[in-house]
Parts: C-alpha cells; sequence; structure tokens
C-alpha cells in the first residue's frame, strides 16, 4: 500500500504541472466516464494530500477523492497520452503533461462536507505543517493496545504505513509490542520527529529511504533498511524477530528494541 510519502508526492507533482489550467478528463478503462465528463474542460484548482488520501479540488465545485489503496498508482509522463488502456481509471490532460490513475481502492465525486467528514476521522498527518502530534499521543496513552499496532492507525496518525512503522520503531528504539500506556512522551515525540524527517524525505526522493537518510556512506542496493525485511539488525547483528501486527509483518530486532 502507497504510504503517506507517495501520495504527498503525488500532490506535489499535480499541483505543479496540473492545478491552474483547464484539463481534458476522460476514463478510458469506462468505470468513471461519467464523472469525468463532469470534469472534463474544468480547472483544477488545486490538489490536496491528507495521510493516504488525496483530492482534487476543482474550480467547477466537485472534489475528487483518490485512495490508492494496496495497487493503485497515479503516473504523471509528458504529453501526449498514450494509446487508450482499459487499466486507467481516470486520464488527465493538460497542454504538457498527462497523469493517468490505474487501479485505485477508491476513486470518486464528493462533497465538500464529504470530503471534510473524511479528514476528521483521521488522525494527524505528520507531513502536513498544520499537524498537531497531541490528539495522537492523547489516543496513544490511553490505550493498552501496541505501538506496533497504533503507528498503522490511520485515526491515530495518517500516513504511516509498514515500512515507516518497523524503521522508526527501531530508530527510537521502542518494541511494536510496547502498550501505548507504557510509551514516554519523550519517546513519542522522538517517534514523531524522526517519521516527520524521514518522510519529508521520501517525498523529496520519491521513495522510502531510511538507511541511505540517516547514513548514506552505509547504503547500497543490499542494504537500504535497518530491520525491514532483513535477516539480521544492521546495527547488532542479531537475528531479526518477525511478528504480525495489525494485519501486517512486522521486523524488529529484539536486542535494540527491548
Amino acid at each position: 500500500m502507497a504510504e503517506g510519502h507517495t501520495i504527498h508526492r503525488i500532490a506535489r507533482d499535480h499541483n505543479r504541472w496540473l492545478a491552474g489550467r483547464a484539463l481534458r478528463a476522460s476514463s478510458p478503462q469506462g468505470r468513471f466516464r461519467a464523472e469525468a465528463a463532469r470534469l472534463d474542460g474544468d480547472t483544477l484548482e488545486r490538489a490536496e494530500a491528507y495521510g493516504k488520501n488525496l483530492f482534487h479540488v476543482w474550480r467547477g465545485g466537485a472534489i475528487c477523492h483518490v485512495h490508492l489503496g494496496m495497487a493503485g498508482r497515479f503516473t504523471l509522463a509528458k504529453a501526449p497520452a498514450r494509446s487508450a488502456t482499459d487499466q486507467v481509471r481516470l486520464r488527465l490532460e493538460s497542454a504538457g503533461h498527462v497523469a493517468e490513475l490505474r487501479g485505485p481502492m477508491r476513486c470518486a465525486l464528493i462533497t465538500e462536507k464529504q470530503r471534510r467528514g473524511i479528514i476528521a476521522k483521521l488522525g494527524p498527518d505528520v507531513l502536513r505543517d498544520d499537524a498537531d502530534p497531541n490528539p495522537a499521543w492523547e489516543r496513544i496513552r490511553r490505550t493498552r493496545k501496541a505501538v506496533g499496532a497504533l503507528l498503522l492507525d490511520q485515526g491515530v496518525i495518517a500516513g504511516v504505513g509498514n515500512i515507516y512503522r518497523c524503521e522508526a520503531l527501531f530508530l527510537t528504539g521502542v518494541a511494536p509490542e510496547r502498550p501505548g500506556d507504557a510509551l514516554q512522551r519523550e519517546e513519542f515525540d522522538a517517534l514523531w520527529v524522526l517519521l516527520r524527517r524521514l518522510m519529508r524525505i521520501g517525498v523529496r526522493r520519491n521513495r522510502i529511504l531510511t538507511l541511505a537518510a540517516l547514513e548514506p556512506e552505509r547504503a547500497s542496493h543490499d542494504f537500504r533498511f535497518y530491520v525491514y525485511k532483513r535477516p539480521a539488525c544492521l546495527r547488532c547483528g542479531h537475528s531479526v524477530r518477525v511478528s504480525t501486527l495489525a494485519g501486517r509483518t512486522v521486523y524488529a530486532c529484539p536486542e535494540c528494541q527491548r
């Protein structure tokens, strides 16, 4: 599943190359044909990311909500558009660029009230300048649920995915199974700052980087992460413990994350 840095990168690119322009909208696949016809010729005012949700706000009043889910992707390339394909749910074309959406979990036109309702159910997004970490801390410190599960709960913190969860917990020395109410405020603050730093690098580089971001001299194709999908901890050499939390595989070092 695309993590929050991907959605923020898409929004950034769409604001740069598509916003402020009247766009051609179509649905080569056909499943979004009526909605695309409504958008066709309208001007995209802005693209906005919140967690794993992308919102296209149009001058005519429509809002397109996209959630990529596990398999969706939004590509952007220079015009002209490629030949029609039954995999493209939504195609947006300007004079210079074409964006194509494939395989999203959700692609729908919504109202502003519905957009606010979606955001109201989410926790703070660490990548947004207006993010307030305190609501996330209040939810975490009041529950016995494992911190590793809470980090994937979009109602606690929006945008964090499995790789960032595993690497951030390792780098702050917090075991994934630690109950939320056993986490100290300074540990939460360290997690928040680290996630914000790593995910902002992810937006700039358009990929998840942990080792390369913090220790570029050690990074290589074989050494990208500290514990994620590694047989041994890159810091101490101990065998990485593999378990399941919140339905996803979690990787941790039992020596560094006691």
